[in-house]
């Protein structure tokens, strides 16, 4: 029996009442809203439709995406913020595009198991803490806490426009 991605049964906040939260509820809204958008847009696929690259000449899948994500998630939150010492939730080459590569139709149930256990430990590393707690960048630029959330924000809304695209490509279905 072929794996699907399940239904999204909730999808946070609404955002219009995050129109005068405090800011760290405002920000932990918008990333949820984002983390639950890219689940929605992979919600009742089956694992050969996440692993399908549907924009040719591209390789992007939204299982790709979902990978990537754990990616980012890690490197952000776990590894730059809370200086944790762990290694990559997917092998693959460290240049920006990891998770993308590799991408296996059959591991998309054990894939989108550690996107959910990834964001978890992430919630996990930055609970409690101060949005201006500061680190180092690798580049040796000061960074915030508030920052990463920035960062991660962009980078989900970007991706959740390919992962539009992406869907409408599979299956026809679009918005959310």
């Amino acid at each position: 029996m072929t794996w699907t991605a399940p239904p999204v049964v909730v999808r946070g906040e609404q955002l219009g009442a995050l129109g005068i939260a405090a800011e760290r509820r405002m920000l932990e809204g918008w990333l949820n809203w984002h983390r639950e958008t890219l689940m929605a847009k992979c919600a009742g696929l089956d694992s050969v439709q996440l692993a399908r690259a549907a924009v040719e000449p591209s390789t992007l899948s939204l299982l790709g995406l979902v990978r990537h994500m754990a990616e980012i998630e890690r490197w952000w939150f776990r590894r730059s913020f809370a200086g944790e010492a762990v290694g990559d939730v997917f092998s693959g080459p460290s240049d920006g595009d990891e998770g993308f590569e590799g991408v296996c139709a059959a591991d998309a149930a054990r894939d989108f198991a550690l996107y959910r256990a990834e964001v978890g430990a992430c919630d996990v590393a930055v609970a409690g803490q101060d949005l201006d707690t500061a680190f180092m960048s690798t580049q040796g630029v000061p960074l915030s806490l508030r920052w990463v959330y920035m960062v991660m924000i962009q980078e989900y809304a970007r991706h959740n426009g390919h992962a539009d695209l992406l869907r409408e490509r599979t299956d026809g279905v679009t918005g959310g």
